[in-house]
């Protein structure tokens, strides 16, 4: 699923393309000497990224790439846009900079989570303080951890357009994956929701959903959704680990059950989250209890031995 938005108070010049799962969405920006792009979505989806870059850009090349941060499903079609388009420009976040220029896939994520990402190069840094020319406009980049430690959020205060990535959704934010690693980031993740509220943005496009303009509505659910999760850290654990299987199952569609047990068992992050959070519970009774939560809620399904999306 993919819808462009284009208007809706957005700044001239700015295309929103709606993803749906798996892919963050695309944030396009025509200038009037360049054009760039926030966020790649994943690399499953990367032919259909492609083409919407393709026919919303025409003849023009596509100059710069900027990634809120590296995580699959945001950076997964920098590698295809880069070889459609051979002189764009990366620009990540400095954090992770180190581990892209020698691709350690474990420390990016990618490996640990049992996901995918091509291998791609960048040339620049998005450094929190910085500001950059997108659209003819100037954009504030402004540091966001607590979903992710490296994470950036954009901001243009004429219009007050915010780029949030997973720092703030309409309903929420993204999982606090330092979190579940053992470093401490839901005070990070507050004193992000804090910034976004001093911004006091008047538009919001999010990592994932529609553009929305109710900000401050979607800042007291999201301090509330955070209140719930200091309670009880280990449900958000558990959360982390149906949206990881999810995201697998979205993924490929259907896998037989050898195959599912198999990456289960090979994708360290959920051996290193049970680890830490389910003391004598056994990953695979862990993953079978919430397999079939996902069964009973219809968002999956286990037929002739296999397990399919729904």
């Amino acid at each position: 699923m993919s819808r462009l938005s284009a208007g809706a108070g957005l700044p001239p010049g700015v295309v929103v393309f709606e993803r749906g799962w798996l892919s963050s969405n695309n944030v396009l920006f025509l200038g009037a000497n360049e054009t760039a792009l926030v966020d790649t979505g994943y690399a499953t989806h990367a032919r259909q990224t492609v083409d919407l870059i393709e026919s919303a850009l025409g003849e023009r090349p596509l100059d710069r790439i900027l990634n809120t941060h590296l995580h699959s499903d945001h950076c997964g079609g920098n590698a295809a846009l880069q070889q459609r388009y051979p002189d764009v420009r990366i620009d990540i976040p400095p954090g992770e900079a180190t581990l892209v220029e020698r691709w350690d896939e474990e420390r990016l994520s990618f490996a640990a989570t049992g996901q995918i990402c091509p291998r791609f190069y960048f040339s620049g840094l998005l450094r929190p303080g910085s500001e950059h020319v997108l659209g003819d406009r100037s954009w504030q980049v402004h540091a966001a951890p607590g979903h992710d430690t490296h994470s950036v959020i954009l901001f243009e205060p004429e219009s007050r357009t915010l780029i949030s990535a997973d720092a703030l959704w309409e309903n929420g934010f993204g999982i606090a994956f330092p979190e579940l690693a053992g470093e401490a980031s839901f005070e990070d993740i507050a004193a992000t929701l804090d910034l976004i509220e001093m911004l006091a943005p008047l538009r919001v496009i999010p990592g994932h959903g529609e553009v929305f303009d109710d900000a401050p509505k979607a800042l007291s659910t999201a301090h509330r959704r955070l209140a719930g999760l200091q309670r009880d850290p280990v449900k958000h654990a558990r959360h982390a680990i149906k949206v990881l299987m999810k995201f697998k199952l979205l993924e490929v569609q259907v896998i037989s059950i050898d195959q599912w047990h198999a990456w289960l068992r090979s994708t360290p992050y959920l051996e290193n989250i049970r680890a830490r959070f389910f003391g004598e519970i056994q990953l695979d009774g862990l993953t079978s209890d919430i397999l079939d939560e996902l069964v009973v809620a219809g968002a999956a399904e286990i037929k002739d031995s296999h397990v399919r999306n729904r």
